[in-house]
């Protein structure tokens, strides 16, 4: 690999159609802080075709959702993103505020994680549809209007022609988070951004959500970048799936090969914390022990070694490198010794031992011995 974190793939050709739809290089987004500059991105390059989907995984404060925004330029003021952000071939990295409104929308949106705070409260849902189409397609008032309800109809809202005059709080959080999708696909976006699309929503409604995301994504032919803390969510609705770490990609593969052959003991830690049906009722689930790493001063070597519980010397003061797993597979992992290896099966042996020796009884307390002249010794 010829720059840290960085997979590689085939060069844009700058043409509409040709070359990956995305292609993130080196991206890093730092934020200022009283204690010094937050690492939130750190490094993180993927390329994205178009009608594909990219799982984006990780724990709270991983630096999925920052991700996320930086590649939309949606941060804050006391934010600072380096890197290079090519859209079919165009770099996006650095556009002024117009040009930027200009791509959101008909070339790219979000569907965020909690409809109240993406919907205005104080406007019906009507107008907060047709806003976009009037202002990037250049739609009339009714020619909008039609638009609407046939998108509201599209991702399922019931009676669409009364609820395009709703206001949010009027609607459960399921039909809210669907017109935050009717939003973002209003402009027909060649990319999607699905942050946490179903945090807030019940098991069932987030089914469906999900379904109805993907349902979308193949009638629009969109691509689409899903970040989630669950595996389960992206296990059949993405293509590949990149995790990440304290800011990293730690490890990213095609989604089959990342559940059959993971390398990285952070994904083998996720993986084992999805709860199973076969397991008995009241099975404590597996936690992953300690927590992420300060980002303000991450350490020197793998920033998951204090919770790693196959960490040797080596990880602790070497940062390991993406390296692919086998030329041409498109799995990438960082890690000095990673699932699999002979390293990692020897310290797992041991750890399996020592299980099994907690998990033995105690041995019997010892009994008193006779005494040959009468009594107990």
């Amino acid at each position: 690999m010829s720059a840290p974190n960085v997979v590689d793939g085939p060069a844009p050709t700058g043409l509409p159609g040709a070359g990956p739809l995305l292609e993130v290089r080196d991206v890093r987004t730092q934020f200022t802080s009283p204690r010094g500059k937050v690492r939130a991105v750190d490094g993180v390059s993927f390329t994205l075709d178009r009608g594909k989907t990219l799982g984006v995984v990780g724990e709270s404060g991983s630096g999925k959702s920052v991700l996320s925004r930086s590649l939309m330029g949606l941060l804050p003021g006391n934010a600072e993103r380096t890197g290079q952000i090519l859209f079919e071939g165009r770099d996006v990295s650095n556009l002024t505020p117009e040009e930027r409104r200009a791509l959101w929308g008909p070339e790219m949106s979000m569907v965020f994680q909690d409809p109240m705070t993406a919907l205005n409260p104080v406007l019906k849902v009507g107008r907060q549809i047709t806003e976009s189409l009037r202002l990037h397609l250049d739609m009339d008032k009714s020619e909008a209007k039609e638009t609407a309800v046939e998108l509201l109809r599209a991702v399922r809202i019931p009676e669409p022609e009364s609820r395009f005059s709703a206001y949010p709080h009027e609607m459960s959080g399921g039909m809210r988070q669907r017109v935050v999708i009717a939003v973002a696909l209003a402009c027909g976006p060649k990319l999607l951004f699905a942050d946490e699309p179903t945090t807030a929503l019940d098991v069932t409604v987030q089914a469906q959500v999900l379904d109805l995301l993907a349902e979308q994504q193949r009638e629009r032919y969109m691509a689409m970048i899903l970040v989630t803390h669950d595996l389960g969510v992206v296990a059949g609705r993405a293509d590949d799936i990149a995790v990440m770490y304290a800011g990293r990609v730690v490890e990213k593969a095609p989604t089959r090969t990342l559940f059959s052959q993971m390398r990285h003991p952070y994904t083998e830690a996720l993986l084992s914390a999805i709860p199973k049906l076969a397991d008995p009722s009241h099975t404590r689930l597996n936690a992953i022990g300690g927590r992420p790493p300060d980002l303000v001063n991450p350490p020197d070597g793998c920033s998951f070694a204090p919770r790693c519980p196959y960490a040797q010397e080596r990880c602790t003061s070497e940062q390991p490198q993406l390296t692919e797993s086998a030329p041409g597979s498109g799995h990438f992992f960082a890690c000095h010794f990673p699932v699999g290896s002979p390293e990692h099966t020897e310290v797992a042996d041991q750890l399996a031992a020592k299980r099994l020796m907690s998990l033995a009884p105690p041995p019997p307390p010892l009994l008193p011995q006779p005494n040959p002249e009468g009594g107990a010794v």
